[in-house]
């Protein structure tokens, strides 16, 4: 299968495939590669330019040498790891972990390996959720580590987590405890947070400038919880770093992450709007999430680059095989053929089981009785598959050798540079979110910040809830 150990598989979006009216003709993706591949050359300036920062993370060896050194402390003499984040600072977080570590981690002290605390990530702020947290680990905080990701410190949820937390290790362990159990992930020169954690004396890392919060996984924001908890972050960062060349190839058809730009943007353009990542494997699960807030937050624009109202938004939607065969695919099959589907699939796991034999009264089970279930898996798969092409639904595979490490960053490191791809073809700023601001700022104003009362009296009439259409 090549070098790499990840590999994007297109053929089920062909014409010759799906037909003329859904497909793409081998002279329109000829066309494609025109487009797309002055598009490689365009990023592939940016980025000598220094205007692609992420896609430096894994060449840096300062972070994970400190990423490295802040886990050594943690390793072996903290029980828990508590990450504190929002959108950015958490998904990347989650999906490493459920990617690179066994279903079973918190609960069994034997494949959690030696020293690893148990993982948890607020990325949220529920009051039932955190409050059963905290009843949990009252009278843990002296082995509980809290990481803070933020870069600003001003964000609502993170900020409002972070005070809870203080006041508890204020409270039971004293100043000295809370200093010691904390560890903050935040800009390196300013902003609340740095002000808080140089008060303090938390260790800290440094959130990377020009790094949005959901092109960050590769650095401190997410490596240390990686790293905390057993992962082979080299491996990551090697993995992605040997993606990256693959998506620096200026030859179109070398190049997964411009197949896979071009592939979104013509169907994208052609009445097919929704993007749906499925994952053949429950460790793939989370990279759907982390893949969400990629592609919504980077291609959901109102303008393009020259100023026009062009509302470009690729919607994406997470699936999980065989999960959601039982709860979309009757949508997929028979509704608007409006979807570009890309199934997530594992040639080996790292393990398998062998279904059991099967009890007389129920003969008609017998073709799984001694099966393999990662056969079933696989099967289930190709078979969803075939019924979406059955009824002219495109559709993409990433195929995965194995998850590992290497294997985790190679996707990761593919999806960005596919998104930064399909920003220039849709000639929009995929690094900015814009729409986020005016929630957060509502945010303020509902909660009584200083500054923010003439949108907290806009707000008031939407907020009021008017009893006749209550029903």
């Amino acid at each position: 299968m090549g070098q790499g150990r990840v590999h994007l598989y297109y053929k089920n979006v062909m014409s010759n495939v799906i037909g003329v009216k859904h497909g793409i003709g081998h002279s329109q993706l000829d066309e494609l590669a025109d487009q797309a591949g002055k598009e490689i050359v365009d990023l592939n300036n940016l980025r000598k330019a220094g205007q692609m920062p992420y896609r430096d993370l894994p060449f840096n060896k300062t972070y994970i040498s400190q990423v490295k050194q802040v886990a050594e402390t943690i390793k072996g003499k903290y029980e828990n790891f508590v990450v504190l984040g929002i959108g950015g600072s958490a998904l990347g977080n989650i999906a490493l972990q459920t990617a690179l570590n066994p279903y079973m981690y918190n609960i069994d002290e034997k494949q959690r390996g030696d020293g690893c605390p148990r993982l948890f990530v607020f990325d949220n702020v529920d009051p039932m959720q955190v409050g059963s947290f905290l009843d949990w680990a009252g009278d843990k905080l002296d082995k509980t580590m809290f990481n803070v990701i933020s870069k600003s410190g001003r964000t609502a949820e993170t900020a409002s987590q972070f005070l809870v937390v203080r006041e508890m290790l204020l409270e039971k362990l004293g100043a000295d405890g809370y200093a010691k159990n904390v560890i903050a992930t935040t800009d390196a020169n300013g902003g609340t947070m740095r002000t808080i954690t140089n008060d303090a004396g938390f260790v800290d890392l440094e959130v990377p400038d020009g790094v949005g919060g959901r092109w960050s996984v590769l650095s401190p924001v997410g490596l240390l919880s990686a790293a905390v908890c057993g992962i082979d972050i080299d491996g990551l960062l090697e993995g992605a770093r040997s993606m990256d060349e693959r998506c620096s190839n200026t030859d179109f058809y070398k190049n997964p992450a411009a197949i896979n730009a071009a592939i979104n943007w013509n169907y994208y353009m052609a009445g097919k709007p929704i993007s749906v990542m499925m994952p053949y494997s429950y460790h793939l699960k989370d990279m759907s999430d982390w893949y969400c807030q990629l592609w919504a937050e980077s291609l959901g624009k109102s303008e393009d680059l020259s100023g026009n109202k062009r509302f470009i938004g690729p919607t994406p939607v997470k699936a999980l095989g065989t999960t959601d065969q039982h709860s979309q695919v009757q949508l997929y099959r028979e509704g608007p053929n409006d979807k570009l589907f890309t199934f997530l699939q594992v040639k080996e796991f790292g393990r398998d089981i062998t279904i059991g034999g099967t009890p007389d009264c129920a003969p008609e089970l017998g073709y799984l009785a001694g099966a393999s279930m990662a056969k079933l898996m696989n099967s289930e798969k190709a078979a969803t598959e075939y019924a979406l092409l059955k009824d002219k639904r495109p559709c993409l595979t990433v195929m995965f050798d194995r998850i590992d490490a290497h294997a985790i960053g190679e996707f990761i490191c593919l999806f960005e540079v596919t998104t930064s791809l399909a920003g220039l073809l849709f000639a929009i700023n995929a690094y900015d979110q814009p729409a986020v601001e005016l929630g957060k700022e509502a945010t303020f104003a509902l909660m009584g910040r200083e500054g923010f009362e003439d949108l907290a009296e806009k707000i008031a009439p939407v907020t009021e809830i008017d009893d006749d259409y209550l029903v």
